[in-house]
């Protein structure tokens, strides 16, 4: 399955998650009359559409930002006419998250959140893959080291689950 079919099942799938077409027997919110008005024909057509309600518009504001600064920076869309390498933007998003993780809530180039310079990156880097502008730099794949790792870590919660340390957070700092 090539990327753009796995899209279009994604896509299938989501919808008919979304709309109730894989609904819960069990659940009534999940009925027709949530989803579709009857007084309005519209409803019916929209909402088996891309939605984008179900997006935080805050969000989206921030990465418009966040976009127009590299608009400013390399050109609007660049990343359309030129390309991605799947590294330099996972490397971004890595950094990125890291300095959020590590404390650094604010990118100091950009005065943006480190989340919201994330998600820039994984926005250019998905476009470019939706618009075969992708050069997939990726090493070969690597074999399923998540199963073992996961074992590894129930048992060690097993071990030392009558334990109770203190978990040290950001708030400690204060």
């Amino acid at each position: 399955m090539d990327e753009h079919d796995y899209m279009r099942k994604m896509k299938e799938n989501e919808r008919l998650y979304m709309y109730g077409d894989l609904k819960d027997d069990h659940d009534p919110e999940n009925s027709a009359e949530k989803t579709q008005k009857p007084t309005n024909p519209k409803d019916a057509v929209g909402i088996k559409k891309a939605p984008m309600s179900t997006v935080s518009a805050a969000v989206l504001a921030e990465v418009g930002v966040g976009m127009l600064e590299g608009a400013l920076k390399y050109g609007r869309h660049n990343y359309r006419g030129v390309g991605v390498r799947a590294s330099v933007y996972y490397d971004a998003t890595i950094r990125h998250l890291f300095s959020w993780w590590e404390g650094e809530d604010i990118d100091p180039d950009s005065q943006l959140s480190h989340v919201t310079k994330a998600i820039c990156s994984l926005v250019v880097l998905r476009d470019a893959m939706i618009q075969d502008k992708f050069e997939d730099d990726r090493p070969p794949r690597s074999v399923n080291f998540y199963e073992q790792l996961n074992e590894l870590a129930a048992k060690n919660v097993e071990i030392h689950g009558d334990k109770n340390p203190h978990h040290y957070t950001i708030k400690d700092d204060a």
